[in-house]
């Protein structure tokens, strides 16, 4: 709250920080205080997705708004044609995969265009972006299988993240891999969410050391396609196990997870 910014973009927002906020009305709040400290003369560019946003911005807000995700304001269609209020602005052309990162392209399009940048220079420079790191990162390929690194930890990122997986491989086999890490998945507040997130992965290995519940238990409603280890070793085993070529395997946490990138890719090498 303490930016003060000229130009604010409001992505998301949903309950995470379980060790700070009791509920996602005291974030909704925080967020608030922000809004109140972008100038009249300023611009908050919002997803238009996100009801929690909306609520926020129904508080009180004193700055124009633009949205994104929508038929009015921003939006991006099926050939990544980006308009505005339904006038077509040009063709967004990029690697990255995933309905959030096309969000994230909106977003980025208007608030650079509030700043001075014409929407066909953004989209020039956007051609030109390269993920960053963690972000279905390919750490190696192995005797057919492909090893992702990706920084989602919390339900929404974890599914956006499989999903944009699957827009890219089709209909091979993704084995999803989840250390539940953040102080709000170790809590367990999020595990109820857990089986919806991993759905459109085909296989699901948990890794569940140091957790106040049982993942195993959480998992069930996937079936046999879900596997717990608390121990690291036994998970990466029963992944190399599982694994075929023409597989994808999707590792997903906020930390190093033990260095199971390369572990992993050792083990398919045998």
């Amino acid at each position: 709250m303490h930016y003060r910014p000229r130009t604010a973009i409001l992505n998301n927002l949903e309950f995470d920080h379980a060790d700070i906020f009791p509920d996602l009305a005291a974030i909704e709040m925080q967020f608030h205080h922000l809004v109140r400290t972008v100038p009249g003369n300023g611009l908050i560019v919002s997803n238009g997705r996100d009801a929690a946003l909306e609520r926020v911005l129904k508080r009180g807000c004193w700055t124009p708004v633009e949205w994104f995700g929508l038929h009015q304001g921003w939006n991006i269609d099926a050939d990544n044609t980006v308009s505005f209020d339904s006038d077509p602005l040009g063709a967004l052309q990029w690697e990255l995969l995933g309905e959030h990162n096309r969000m994230n392209a909106l977003a980025a399009l208007a608030a650079a265009r509030h700043a001075g940048v014409p929407v066909k220079l953004g989209l020039a420079a956007l051609s030109e972006f390269k993920n960053v790191k963690r972000r279905m990162e390919v750490r190696g390929a192995v005797n057919g299988i492909t090893v992702y690194d990706d920084f989602a930890h919390h339900p929404t990122a974890i599914e956006t993240t499989v999903a944009g997986l699957r827009h890219k491989v089709g209909t091979a086999r993704i084995l999803a891999v989840l250390e539940p890490r953040s102080n709000t998945m170790k809590l367990g507040v999020m595990k109820d969410a857990l089986p919806g997130s991993l759905k459109g992965a085909d296989r699901v290995f948990c890794y569940d050391a140091n957790l106040g519940w049982d993942a195993a238990a959480a998992l069930e409603p996937l079936g046999d396609k879900a596997t717990a280890k608390g121990n690291l070793g036994e998970l990466i085993e029963a992944i190399v196990t599982a694994a075929k070529p023409g597989d994808h395997v999707l590792i997903m946490s906020n930390g190093g997870f033990g260095g199971i990138h390369e572990k992993l890719l050792e083990r398919l090498a045998v």
